[in-house]
């Protein structure tokens, strides 16, 4: 055991955990300068009231990080593993549609834990359980020589993620759903499959669109919201609707603008005042923007460019397929999560009440997300001892 900490120590990536405790701290201070004027004069809370949930959170979410950074990752490739994973998902994925809430916000996706513990996203444990799972399986096939078979490998796998994207969208979550396929897909292209199998799998994707388009079709009213159905007509012509859906992201704008290149400075935000709801959550990043401009945009973005090119690089360094695959996963969803934040925000595509990794207010985002980055740093110092011996 000794032996082993020492390895850990030897091989830690400081650089990687350096970066993560930075932004997590900057989301920190911003989370109180975006929430407190929300808080008094929307909830009747404390202004701290929002910066103590998330300190609470962190104080989760870091030594969740630190401990999942020691266990090695082969033990995610163990069946009972992978199973015992799918069945939690599975679980939750099914629970939160009878007893979950959050349909004032467009999406019954929370569920309430017992004591007052607090609030469970089953979609943020999904996007870890994807990861773990689909590498998991597509390394133990590759192990075995059956990574190309379409009984053994393919039509299982394509089955589970299948079920599981429904599920996320009957809640109905477009953005989660949107970011679990494009993980789902990371992990199988760093898989080593064989190029000729990818149009098999492109059939399975188009059997996937099909039956989306049924559920869509069948649930149109339930799906298709007032609130959501705004959210697209806002993404068309964000000013045609400034008094109604479009308030948040032309608000977006203003802030955006506002900041140029230094900001107005932390704490003097006027779009936080009650034009831009929600501030600390999913549109956070404006009031960084407005508040710190273009040095504190480009040091968030720095951040998770840092960590995104980190996984990559490892998954490139490494030759274990199994680790190649938990980086590239863990990197592509920290890289399209903060391209569907972004985008929403900026009106490139809808909003989708995505997070911001590690800025935005949120217990479950933040706990499973350093939970992810966990998984990487032990592929990082298993890939830094590798090349070393």
């Amino acid at each position: 055991m000794k032996t082993y900490m020492n390895r850990i120590l030897r091989n830690f990536d400081y650089p990687l955990f350096f970066v993560y405790l930075l932004l997590s701290l900057f989301g920190l201070i911003m989370i109180y300068s975006a929430s407190m004027v929300w808080a008094m004069n929307i909830y009747n809370f404390e202004p701290s009231h929002f910066f103590r949930k998330q300190v609470t959170n962190l104080a989760i979410a870091i030594p969740a990080f630190l401990l999942v950074s020691i266990i090695p990752y082969r033990h995610y490739r163990n069946k009972k593993f992978l199973y015992s994973t799918l069945i939690v998902m599975f679980t939750l994925l099914i629970i939160v549609k009878f007893i979950g809430f959050g349909d004032a916000v467009g999406a019954k996706s929370w569920l309430s834990l017992p004591f007052g513990i607090g609030n469970l996203q089953p979609t943020e444990v999904a996007k870890i359980a994807f990861i773990v799972y689909f590498s998991g399986v597509f390394a133990n096939k590759y192990y075995a020589g059956t990574l190309d078979e379409i009984k053994t490998t393919i039509f299982p796998t394509f089955s589970v993620l299948t079920a599981s994207l429904l599920l996320v969208l009957l809640e109905p979550d477009f953005g989660a759903t949107m970011i679990l396929f494009l993980v789902a897909i990371s992990v199988i292209m760093a898989s080593g499959m064989q190029v000729k199998n990818y149009l098999i799998i492109s059939r399975f994707f188009a059997l996937l669109g099909v039956l989306i388009g049924i559920v869509l079709w069948i649930k149109w009213d339930t799906v298709m919201t007032v609130s959501r159905m705004g959210r697209f007509l806002a993404f068309t012509d964000p000013f045609e609707y400034i008094q109604g859906s479009g308030l948040q992201i032309v608000n977006g704008y203003i802030a955006i603008g506002a900041g140029g290149l230094k900001g107005v400075g932390l704490g003097n935000s006027i779009q936080k005042l009650g034009y831009l709801p929600e501030p600390h959550t999913d549109v956070i990043m404006a009031v960084i923007s407005e508040e710190t401009g273009l040095l504190g945009t480009t040091l968030v973005l720095g951040g998770l460019f840092f960590i995104v090119m980190r996984a990559f690089t490892v998954a490139l360094r490494t030759k274990d397929a199994h680790a190649r695959m938990l980086a590239a996963g863990v990197g592509s969803l920290i890289a399209i999560q903060t391209l569907v934040n972004l985008g929403g925000l900026t009106g490139l595509i809808p909003l989708t009440g995505v997070t911001l990794p590690f800025i935005s207010y949120g217990g479950t985002s933040v706990v499973f997300l350093s939970i992810a980055l966990g998984i990487l740093m032990n592929v990082s110092m298993f890939v830094k001892y590798e090349r070393t011996k």
